[in-house]
């Protein structure tokens, strides 16, 4: 196939799951198909040399958008402006450009593709645009209205609640517009397949991918855990993982620290905010590490990771890499959401604060319970994990939209 795969930014640095689910994907896509990825770029970033010699497409053409500063004046009159005047969703309507739209509507009509793939939802507002001839596919990392409704459950300030609020009912309009523009929808999990097809009524969703995790790379470790350390794996740039943090050290910490007062809890993710950093001053037991170039040192001196998640979507490539190292994962019932993983078998699942700092206690106390874990755990990541099983699933699954004439349905 020749694919025109579309999506809002590069890929490099690898530090989110989406940038490693997508990399991983199109590494295994381009041994066999020819692909040009086709993105915006950030005029204040350079694209990097690893970036340009990576051999995840054959053509790499860039986009230049000057993103606002995080915090600025000129961040909050665009948010405000979107809200007064736009009905899509800020997320969205920030990603909605001419220029992407004429490079898409170029492309198609000059390079002779067989399928064009829209990475994340996010430029989808210029593939509808752009409106093209070929066949299109919806590459769907997340349901994003589900992220933003369980942000907004998990607000206390009226104000916020009220603003997440109406983020969660433009994006669940956008969404399902948008994804009904598209000739096949491909989730990341059954659960979001399930939730397209039954809350959307979608019928162009074709199946589900699961994500999978380079199990070579993460590998067990030669550091041996410290007995008294969590940790925590994931962006802090990233709102759920933000507020699943600050609720494990507000609502678990505190009993673990009862129990046991040399409990470490160590936070391993990129762009901590100041609300993140300042948990270690407030707690020198609590350690912020901040973007660090290889996180498997850190990830393997814990003696679990916690997945604390009460918002989120799609698939947690975070506790596959876990447990590919060996190392037992206690999660929220939200955090394990997408994984085909077991209770009590491959992890530990707990829901409500006394529940999870139970869960917690009983793999920092027993040697036991964390090796049938780590042991378990890493077996059904080595077996079923593998990106080059998502990948040819993800390749049947587009020859299969291609072989069918699907006629794009009609926006609700």
């Amino acid at each position: 196939m020749k694919i025109l795969w579309i999506k809002s930014g590069p890929l490099f640095p690898l530090n989110t799951g989406g940038r490693k689910r997508t990399h991983a994907m199109l590494v295994e896509l381009a041994q066999r198909h020819e692909v040009t990825y086709l993105a915006f770029f950030d005029e204040a970033t350079p694209i990097t040399g690893e970036e340009e010699r990576s051999p995840y497409a054959a053509v790499k053409k860039w986009i230049p958008l000057r993103e606002h500063p995080k915090p600025s004046f000129a961040l909050l009159l665009a948010v405000l402006k979107n809200f007064l005047f736009s009905t899509l969703p800020w997320a969205l309507a920030k990603w909605h450009h001419p220029a992407m739209v004429r490079a898409i509507t170029e492309e198609c009509r000059n390079a002779g593709y067989d399928l064009l793939v829209c990475d994340f939802l996010y430029p989808a507002p210029n593939v509808a645009e752009a409106n093209p001839s070929l066949p299109t596919v919806l590459f769907q990392h997340n349901i994003e209205s589900l992220i933003w409704k369980r942000m907004a459950e998990n607000k206390s300030s009226p104000i916020s609640r009220a603003y997440f609020k109406s983020q969660h009912d433009r994006f669940f309009r956008a969404e399902k517009a948008l994804s009904a523009g598209f000739d096949a929808i491909i989730t990341v999990s059954p659960e979001d397949t399930r939730f397209a097809r039954e809350r959307y009524g979608l019928e162009n969703v074709v199946g589900d991918v699961a994500t999978g995790v380079d199990t070579a790379y993460f590998n067990r470790h030669d550091t041996a855990p410290k007995p008294k350390r969590l940790g925590f794996l994931g962006s802090m740039d990233w709102m759920p993982n933000i507020e699943g943090v600050a609720w494990f050290v507000k609502e678990i910490l505190p009993s673990l620290h009862r129990s046991d007062p040399e409990i470490e809890f160590v936070i391993i993710g990129r762009n901590p905010p100041a609300s993140i950093r300042e948990l270690s001053a407030v707690d020198p037991r609590v350690v912020v590490t901040g973007t660090v170039e290889d996180v498997r040192p850190f990830v393997s001196e814990c003696r679990a990771i916690v997945v604390p998640l009460l918002s989120g979507g799609g698939t947690r490539l975070k506790i596959l890499e876990a447990l590919a190292m060996g190392i037992p994962v206690i999660s929220t019932s939200i955090g394990a959401e997408g994984l085909m993983l077991e209770h009590e078998r491959h992890l530990l699942i707990a829901d409500l604060p006394d529940a999870f700092a139970a869960s917690c206690l009983r793999l920092l106390q027993s040697d036991e319970a964390c090796a049938a874990l780590s042991r378990s755990g890493r077996e059904i990541v080595t077996g079923q994990h593998g990106w080059a099983h998502a990948a040819q699933t993800f390749q049947s699954l587009c020859s299969e939209v291609l072989a069918s004439s699907f006629p794009k349905a009609p926006a609700p």
